[in-house]
């Protein structure tokens, strides 16, 4: 067992292979090892929550017994270049583990530790939750649900403590942070507590500095403007954003998807839910018949959805995007499972058509 999960599977990604990632990202290498750093103990942060969920230490468990065994050929597929297949395996992990929601969280915290796109991260992610899933099945050397349970559990401290302070406070409000406890807790009250014995030793200068060359009689009302002043501009360098910005409210996306009083996120959230399970029962022509009414409800359910995306702002059109853009390579897949299932394409390739134009046009 890993005496640092965290520092092991962050191992297993060499410089080489992040020059890749970075290569196919079109992005500095140094912009993604730091987008990395964030995502392993991001993921493992959301396993150790989902473990915590009845049957969801089993079903990472199934998961991972299917990577452990492969995890040289994941290496070797992201070492050979072949990150489309390693993304659309890591879709499929995100999607099956986390949900639409969730790992729309993940790939925003990511970004935002980063300073990357929403959909750039969520490419980054689907790239990372395969070699995740190996290094942690390779380390737990037991596949049942206790052991992994277990070696999560096992690792709260190490993965608080590497989680940067950006992405725990927007994962924090997603609830996937919730397993880590006191560890979380802690890791905050750490970065706290930096900053106000920073500011205190800041003060503590600046009244000797005034009491050194200010009149008594106006001594007072200074030394509580300076130390002010110093706290400030502490705790706007340990959470302040690039170019001013404010960090954004704990949550999915960091943006509210409100528009007229109606949460358009939890509707596509519902509808990317719908589309999956329907997408999945498919097996033939016949449940492919039964399943066009539900296909049509949905594309019908994006109509409204796509009307109401005009009155976005900017910051809640790419929140959007970012809700939808990570799920897009799992949903494209299963549109093609099912349209190569004999007898299916006449049915319903019509109305996948229409739903993959206006994903993707949600996901733009």
């Amino acid at each position: 067992m890993a005496s640092n999960l965290v520092s092991y599977i962050a191992q297993l990604l060499t410089p080489d292979m992040i020059a890749r990632i970075a290569a196919a990202l079109g992005l500095d290498t140094n912009k993604v090892q730091g987008a990395v750093n964030a995502a392993v103990p991001a993921v493992l942060a959301a396993l150790t929550g989902v473990a915590a969920q009845p049957g969801g230490a089993q079903r990472i468990a199934d998961t991972a017994s299917q990577q452990g065994g492969s995890l040289d050929n994941l290496l070797g597929m992201l070492a050979g270049g072949d990150q489309a297949s390693l993304a659309q395996s890591g879709s499929q992990i995100i999607s099956s583990l986390f949900g639409a929601r969730d790992g729309s969280a993940l790939a925003g915290a990511i970004g935002n530790a980063s300073g990357m796109d929403p959909r750039t991260s969520g490419s980054l992610l689907a790239t990372l939750a395969p070699l995740v899933m190996g290094g942690l099945a390779r380390q737990s050397g037991d596949l049942s649900a206790s052991g992994i349970a277990g070696l999560l559990a096992s690792q709260n401290d190490n993965i608080a403590a590497a989680l940067p302070a950006g992405a725990r406070e927007l994962l924090g409000g997603s609830g996937l942070l919730s397993a880590l406890g006191g560890s979380a807790q802690s890791a905050a009250a750490s970065v706290g507590q930096t900053a106000r014995d920073t500011a205190a030793t800041v003060g503590t200068a600046a009244d000797r500095t005034a009491a050194a060359t200010t009149p008594s009689g106006s001594r007072n009302w200074l030394y509580w403007v300076i130390a002010v002043l110093a706290l400030a501009a502490v705790l706007f360098y340990l959470f302040g954003k690039p170019g001013g910005e404010v960090a954004p409210e704990a949550g999915t996306t960091g943006a509210n998807l409100t528009v007229g009083g109606v949460d358009i996120g939890q509707q596509v959230q519902d509808s990317l839910t719908s589309l999956q399970t329907t997408l999945t029962g498919i097996t033939d022509a016949a449940s492919a018949t039964a399943a066009l009414p539900k296909l049509e409800e949905i594309s019908g359910g994006l109509d409204k959805v796509a009307g109401a995306a005009g009155q976005l702002s900017a910051e809640q059109k790419a929140a959007l995007s970012a809700l939808v853009g990570p799920m897009m390579p799992t949903l494209n897949g299963l549109f093609d499972k099912v349209l190569a299932i004999p007898g299916v394409s006449d049915i319903l390739k019509p109305a996948i058509d229409a739903l993959k134009a206006k994903l993707t046009s949600l996901a733009a």
